[in-house]
C-alpha cells in the first residue's frame, strides 16, 4: 500500500440526519483507517433535478462539484435505504447525472444497501452501477435486512452478525486497492 491515503468518498442515499446509512458509512470509515481517507458526500438534497437540457458544457455548479469528488476519489461507496421497493430519488437523481459521463467506470465501488427489507432497491442499484460501468464484486457488496435492529441511535452496529459483515465488507473492499 503506498504512502498516501486512499481517498474515497461515501454516498449516503439517506437524506434523514444521522440515518442508518450514514451511522454505517461511519462504521466503515473507522474500519478502514488508518489508510483509507474517507468523505462522506451528505448533500443529496442539494442536487437539482436531473435535466438532460442542463447535462451540457456547463452544467449546474453543484453538479460539477458533486462529479469532482467522484473524480478525485479513488473509490466510492454507497450505502443506501430502500423507499417504496426503489432507490430512494434523491440518490437515483445524483446518479442520473453521472450517466452522460464515465467517471464511474472502472471505479471501484462498494455498494450497501440498508432497509427493511431491501432487496428490490439493492438489485436496483447494482443495476444502475452496473450500467454505469462502476468495478464491483460480490465481495464488495451487502444486504442488510431490518437494519433499525441493527444500528441503535448512537451509530453503534448492535447485531454482532452485522459488524462482522460490515468488517468483512471493508476488508474485501480495502482488497480492491492492494
Amino acid at each position: 500500500m503506498t504512502s498516501t491515503k486512499i481517498k474515497i468518498l461515501a454516498i449516503s442515499g439517506s437524506t434523514r440526519s444521522n440515518s442508518s446509512n450514514f451511522k454505517i458509512l461511519k462504521y466503515i470509515s473507522n474500519c478502514l483507517e488508518p489508510n483509507f481517507e474517507v468523505e462522506i458526500f451528505e448533500d443529496l438534497e442539494s442536487l437539482p433535478h436531473f435535466n438532460p437540457d442542463l447535462d451540457t458544457a456547463n452544467p449546474p455548479k453543484e453538479i460539477t462539484a458533486f462529479r469532482n469528488k467522484i473524480i478525485n476519489s479513488d473509490g466510492v461507496i454507497i450505502c443506501t435505504p430502500e423507499y417504496v421497493f426503489s432507490l430512494p430519488g434523491s440518490l437515483k437523481n445524483a446518479l442520473e447525472w453521472c450517466v452522460s459521463t464515465t467517471i464511474f467506470s472502472n471505479k471501484k465501488t462498494g455498494l450497501i444497501t440498508a432497509s427493511a427489507s431491501g432487496e428490490m432497491g439493492h438489485e436496483q442499484l447494482l443495476l444502475v452501477l452496473k450500467t454505469l460501468e462502476a468495478k464491483f464484486d460480490d465481495a464488495t457488496q451487502l444486504l442488510i435486512q431490518g437494519v433499525r435492529g441493527k444500528v441503535n441511535a448512537e451509530g453503534e452496529i448492535v447485531s454482532e452478525e452485522t459488524a462482522a459483515a460490515l468488517q468483512n465488507f471493508a476488508e474485501n473492499f480495502r482488497n480492491h486497492f492492494l
